[in-house]
């Protein structure tokens, strides 16, 4: 079976994420109270926030942390953050979506425009390049902690209700659709595979490699973007830094 490989990429940012553990764990914290808030603050009961627990999990966010944006949304007032998805095009007209969480539109909206344009990009109207990408499940299995081959990872997937595996040397990576995600990763846990990744995410129809000249305009887009606090999670349909 085949599909779009992130595992590589992940790991390839693993270090420079490291380096910004603080702004990725405020990141979190925002996304957590916006699921606590939006729904039950028990992640038992409200799927939203448990996905944005485990991600906070697999990012080694202290327990504190959490448990903190958690009660933080259980109480009166707060913020008001809204969910603002910019679309464009990188340097050598790469499609790429960026989500946002925002508590003023108009600072953001400078912030991405000012990232992407300096940067050799431009920017889309909504939907210019959203139907270019596919809202998956994707989920991760580290092969050094199980003895399944291939042939019993893969009948362990159809099992579960996945639709695709793609293997490469170190993962096991699982694609579903977004309805399924939920039911294909407890399945999964069920079995008694440890998940290394679990997430919804925008997986690209077609990647195109980023032209070379453009490569160091692109990188420096990317980092700038997942710098930026507003920032949630960029997407691009680079074969070269596909996220």
């Amino acid at each position: 079976m085949s599909g779009h490989s992130k595992w590589h990429n992940i790991q390839g940012r693993k270090n420079a994420q490291d380096a910004k553990r603080g702004k990725i764990f405020q990141k979190l914290s925002r996304e957590i109270y916006m699921a606590a808030k939006g729904g039950d603050p028990d992640p038992a009961n409200n799927a939203a926030l448990r996905l944005v627990v485990d991600k906070a999990r697999a990012a080694n966010m202290p327990k504190d942390n959490i448990k903190r944006a958690v009660e933080k949304a259980a109480g009166a007032g707060g913020e008001n953050y809204e969910e603002i998805t910019y679309e464009g095009y990188a340097p050598g007209g790469v499609a790429v979506l960026i989500h946002t969480l925002t508590d003023n539109k108009n600072r953001t909206a400078t912030s991405v425009r000012v990232a992407v344009t300096r940067n050799g990009g431009s920017m889309g109207a909504a939907g210019s390049v959203a139907y270019l990408f596919d809202r998956k499940g994707y989920i991760v299995i580290d092969r050094s902690t199980t003895d399944s081959d291939e042939d019993k990872m893969l009948e362990a997937v159809m099992e579960a209700g996945a639709d695709d595996l793609q293997v490469s040397g170190d993962a096991f990576e699982i694609y579903t659709g977004a309805k399924e995600f939920t039911e294909v990763r407890d399945a999964l846990e069920e079995m008694g595979y440890e998940l290394a990744n679990a997430t919804l995410t925008m997986i690209p129809q077609n990647t195109v490699p980023v032209p070379e000249d453009k490569q160091e305009q692109f990188a420096n887009m990317i980092d700038q973007l997942e710098d930026d606090e507003d920032v949630s999670e960029v997407f691009t349909a680079a074969a070269d830094f596909a996220d």
